[in-house]
């Protein structure tokens, strides 16, 4: 039997997720990289583990999306090239067609989204401050000598409240330290760590903002079952976590990618040995006005296939698709 898949791929600045879904946009295969600054070499990788698990698969559709989505489009041949905001809603809205907000956090961002009638009304980013994210508690974690894995369940064994400073990822851990010293509990200091995360979320992302229910937390911060706990009792309503919290940006992509495929009767998607091609990214000084645009120029097989970083067009219009 010929069956068909689409895949999403996310490529963010810690990790990059790869996902099939199948014709009933069922997850069937999924892979978690660490991007490591290398985001051409993470997504050959992907696909080289793609294949030698999968075999030789029709894929009818792909999309990318993340801080990386236009390099991994480019290379990939991808059918739909879609900001992280776009596809977290979409996600979301297939795992829960009533959701009015969406929780997001990541490695190094955050995100909240707002959804009436199941379109984007509001969103906001953090892509600046680490208080907010998971690398803040990566950092607190290892200063306690806790494995980030345990570290949600030691925050629900805490019997009392330690108010932690969590406007400032430095401040907090001098706090963390004071209070360290001043001989409470870890397990009080963990869910402090926890309720500060929170609080600086929703001071920052949420300020303003109409949190209304169904809520859904994505992003691989939402494996904290800490974090979870003080996201619920901040806001005082509950906070569902998706099956697959952690790759809905690129299963968002995915689902998009199936859309534009079958729209237009076809996937522009390379094949499985991208692979086998050579990559690399150079940049170009433009000197053509005052604006001095640094460009940047993806090369495959040294060959110049697209650019971008311009403001007026002349060398991004290379490619029209992902301008």
């Amino acid at each position: 039997m010929d069956r068909s898949y689409y895949l999403g791929i996310d490529v963010g600045s810690v990790s990059t997720n790869f996902v099939l879904l199948d014709g009933e946009d069922n997850l069937i295969y999924r892979d978690y990289l660490r991007t490591m600054g290398q985001p051409i070499k993470v997504i050959q990788e992907g696909f080289k583990a793609l294949r030698d698990r999968m075999g030789n698969i029709k894929i009818a559709g792909a999309g990318t999306t993340g801080s990386g989505r236009k390099l991994a489009g480019i290379m990939v041949g991808a059918d739909v090239v879609k900001n992280e905001i776009t596809t977290h809603a979409v996600a979301a809205l297939k795992a829960n067609p009533a959701v009015k907000t969406i929780l997001e956090i990541g490695g190094q961002d955050s995100k909240i989204i707002m959804l009436r009638d199941g379109i984007v009304s509001d969103f906001a980013m953090n892509t600046v401050c680490a208080a907010g994210t998971g690398s803040f508690l990566d950092r607190q974690a290892a200063r306690l000598q806790i494995p980030i894995e345990e570290f949600g369940d030691m925050a629900l064994k805490s019997k009392t409240e330690v108010r932690v400073a969590g406007r400032c990822a430095v401040f907090a851990e001098s706090d963390m330290i004071h209070k360290q010293q001043l001989g409470y509990r870890t397990e009080d200091i963990v869910y402090g760590l926890c309720q500060a995360l929170v609080r600086n979320y929703l001071n920052n992302l949420g300020k303003g903002k109409d949190i209304s229910p169904p809520v859904l937390f994505q992003g691989g911060v939402a494996a904290n079952k800490g974090i979870r706990e003080a996201f619920r009792r901040e806001l005082k309503m509950e906070v569902e976590i998706p099956s697959h919290y952690d790759v809905m940006g690129a299963i968002g992509a995915a689902l998009i990618a199936k859309g534009a495929a079958f729209k237009q009767g076809f996937t522009a998607f390379k094949g499985l040995d991208v692979t086998e091609c050579c990559f690399e990214v150079r940049p170009i000084d433009c000197k053509g006005c005052a604006n001095m645009c640094e460009i940047i120029e993806i090369v495959e097989d040294g060959a110049g296939i697209a650019c971008w970083g311009d403001r007026c067009g002349k060398w991004s219009s290379r490619i029209d698709k992902m301008a």
